[in-house]
């Protein structure tokens, strides 16, 4: 395709390595002017690194890149805003103390001839771009008072204030909820009417087919084809995708559950304010089950977790695993009891992401033999272990055991995370959004992993806020709601409109398990 100044962005060329990692293979890119155009791809395929060269934050190794039609030299994200690109990166910037306001003008304040910022100014601009592009924010709320959905609004709208025309979104949709995707996709649709230009980087198939003009797949650094997503179904996408066919059911057999392993009773816990977070929640895991949490956000399950892990004090209730009560003791004592977490924060609580991914895998057993000997690391033994577990559960690039967690894609990440916790040789695992940020690929891993552990006779506790995943995933399911369980069902034994009226806090019209 010819070089033209109907195109916002075109790169041709660009490639990437990484020490001998070749993360870019001549990557060629055009993104015509007022559309979204999606990049698809799995976790670590290259498309965030194919962005970051745009926005200035890596420097290509070969290549160039065209802004309508010009060509143009990017040396940093300045040189980016100058041009008018902008982007909002999968996890936020934003101070959490300062209001959306300080936010949205932090390091571009309008100021008066003395210097002076000019608040009255900033604000007109700002709820100028609200009212524009039909954004729905409070300017004076603080960052930690605002939900995910909105802090994610307040990103675009930095973007905006700087003057961007061509907005970079780096999987927009990872942390979310069902309604917010939707509220999202309308904002994204505004922005192109209003002459905006969006690249939306992402492995969500079914939001590139409701949101996007055309889609471009990149495979291992290597760009594989550009379509229109409303021709071609989600099968085709995933295999592009991938490399291979993907299945999107879970495929499972039915579960042949055992004694109960894990038994909450009756069991209250408050949350950071010192409201009542969890409220009477009563819940039983079986040995070789499966039972799902379902339940919109900010229901009690962040607190469930955090008391059933030791890190938040259990007001009342007891919390059981094996018949031996944990509540009220010590994370140590958790794990020491046989329970592994893969946690919802894979960088905040999964990880030390400045730790190699070697000193990652052994966090939890680091003074236990044979990675340890009279209070000496055995570094061979580690080198081992965690070069076994690379290869197993195929986390990438392979010979990454002396590499920063941070330097894995999320997918990797994820595995990482997930070879750790099984590794473990668990009683009762606990998966809490396990897939979020995942691509399809790593996705059907998760599940099959999930799956693999039960039929060994595993208890897995999964709470995710993904509908699907627990219709789909679970042997059992469990409705959350204003901190306690609304409802229990079998698989199957329940549609998505019952649970869904549950989660909702409507009243239970279906027979309890």
């Amino acid at each position: 395709m010819e070089i033209s100044d109907a195109y916002a962005v075109q790169m041709r060329g660009i490639t990437k390595t990484f020490g001998s990692f070749r993360a870019l293979d001549h990557v060629d890119l055009d993104v015509k002017k007022g559309t979204i155009h999606a990049l698809l791809g799995e976790n670590g395929a290259g498309k965030s690194t194919l962005m970051n060269i745009l926005y200035g934050f890596y420097k290509a190794d070969g290549g160039d890149i065209y802004l309508n039609g010009r060509k143009v030299r990017i040396k940093d994200p300045n040189t980016a805003i100058k041009h008018g690109i902008g982007m909002v990166h999968q996890h936020f910037m934003l101070v959490e103390n300062f209001t959306v306001m300080q936010n949205v003008i932090l390091g571009s304040e309008v100021t008066n001839r003395l210097g002076v910022i000019d608040n009255k100014k900033a604000r007109e601009k700002v709820m100028g771009i609200v009212e524009q592009y039909g954004f729905s924010v409070d300017p004076d709320a603080k960052i930690e008072d605002i939900s995910v959905g909105m802090q994610q609004r307040v990103e675009i709208l930095k973007a905006l204030y700087r003057g961007v025309d061509i907005l970079i979104l780096d999987e927009p949709t990872a942390v979310l909820t069902p309604q917010e995707i939707e509220d999202l996709i309308g904002i994204m649709h505004n922005l192109v009417k209003n002459g905006k230009t969006i690249i939306l980087i992402t492995h969500k198939l079914k939001e590139i087919r409701q949101s996007s003009d055309v889609c471009t797949i990149i495979r291992r650094g290597k760009l594989i084809d550009t379509v229109n997503p409303q021709k071609v179904d989600e099968e085709t996408l995933a295999e592009k995708m991938v490399g291979h066919s993907v299945k999107l059911i879970v495929d499972k057999t039915p579960a042949q559950p055992g004694e109960t392993v894990f038994e909450i009773d009756n069991l209250s816990v408050k949350d950071r304010r010192g409201l009542e977070a969890v409220n009477g929640l009563s819940l039983k895991v079986h040995k070789g089950e499966i039972l799902g949490i379902a339940g919109v956000d900010g229901n009690g399950q962040e607190e469930l977790v955090e008391a059933v892990m030791c890190l938040a004090k259990a007001e009342n209730g007891t919390i059981k695993i094996n018949g031996n009560e944990i509540q009220n003791t010590t994370p140590a004592n958790a794990v020491k009891n046989k329970i592994s977490t893969i946690p919802e924060d894979r960088q905040r609580r999964g990880l030390v992401m400045n730790f190699s991914c070697e000193q990652n895998m052994i966090l939890e057993k680091y003074n236990q033999p044979p990675f340890s000997k009279k209070g000496i690391l055995r570094n061979g033994e580690v080198r081992k272990y965690t070069s076994e577990l690379i290869a197993d559960y195929d986390i990438r690039p392979s010979g990454c055991e002396a590499m920063p967690a941070r330097g894995l894609s999320g997918g990797n990440q994820q595995k990482l995370i997930i070879a750790r916790e099984i590794s473990n040789d668990p009683d009762l695992l606990i998966a809490v959004q396990p897939t979020r940020g995942l691509d399809v690929g790593a996705i059907e891993y998760v599940h099959k992993m999930l799956v693999r552990e039960r039929d060994k006779g595993k208890a897995i506790l999964l709470i995710s806020l993904e509908l699907d995943e627990v219709m789909s995933l679970s042997d059992t399911i469990a409705v959350i709601y204003g901190g306690k369980i609304a409802g229990t069902f079998k698989q199957g034994q329940a549609d998505e409109k019952t649970i869904g009226l549950l989660m909702a806090g409507g009243e239970q019209n279906a027979v309890n398990s």
